[in-house]
């Protein structure tokens, strides 16, 4: 196994040889980063498992309003060369879709339900990306939008609660703080030795 730098060096190598990047990223010792054309995701990809980074680690996105964007990023593991590969490419906001990579990856499966449901983005190729994994009866946008408002949607859906300015402990007994002030006196008196100094 060579060097840490020295595996970044190689996998720079082996993109930027064969693909044009939007940008290139060293993001430490262990890790790299490729933003690339949504044209070139799946190749890049292919190239990369066959090259020995067989393990999709996380498929997510990032939610760029600003810029009208979706950023979907896949994280590969190369075992062998202990280097995390982050690919980056950008989609639109507006109609969301990046074509699935289960012909390359089978337990993008997940991930990509996933993201579906938190960001919105359609997987086609992947017949279950719109069954839901963990937002079990949600009807609103998807939570992980930067335009989602979580307290709008808490108002929506839960009951108000008033709330009082003061409280009031109905049992001195049973508060917590009172254990704590006693818990601290008997400490002090044991420290100095039930009063003696």
């Amino acid at each position: 196994m060579m060097n840490s730098m020295n595996n970044i060096e190689f996998t720079k190598e082996l993109v930027e040889s064969q693909f044009k990047t939007i940008k290139t990223e060293v993001v430490d010792k262990y890790q790299i980063s490729f933003e690339v054309q949504t044209s070139d995701v799946h190749q890049l990809l292919s190239v990369l498992k066959t090259s020995g980074w067989r393990q999709l680690s996380y498929l997510s996105a990032i939610d760029w309003p600003e810029e009208n964007k979706f950023e979907v990023v896949y994280i590969l593991m190369n075992w062998d060369k202990a280097v995390h590969v982050q690919v980056r490419s950008k989609i639109d906001r507006e109609n969301p879709v990046m074509n699935s990579i289960l012909p390359i990856f089978p337990g993008a499966k997940y991930y990509e339900r996933e993201c579906h449901e938190f960001f919105g983005i359609k997987f086609p190729g992947n017949p279950e990306y719109m069954k839901q994994l963990i937002l079990e009866g949600w009807d609103d946008i998807p939570p992980l939008r930067k335009d989602f408002d979580p307290a709008a949607y808490s108002a929506r859906k839960f009951p108000q609660r008033e709330y009082t300015e003061t409280y009031i402990v109905s049992d001195p007994e049973k508060s917590p703080q009172a254990k704590r002030t006693a818990r601290k006196e008997r400490t002090e008196s044991l420290k100095t030795k039930g009063g003696k100094k």
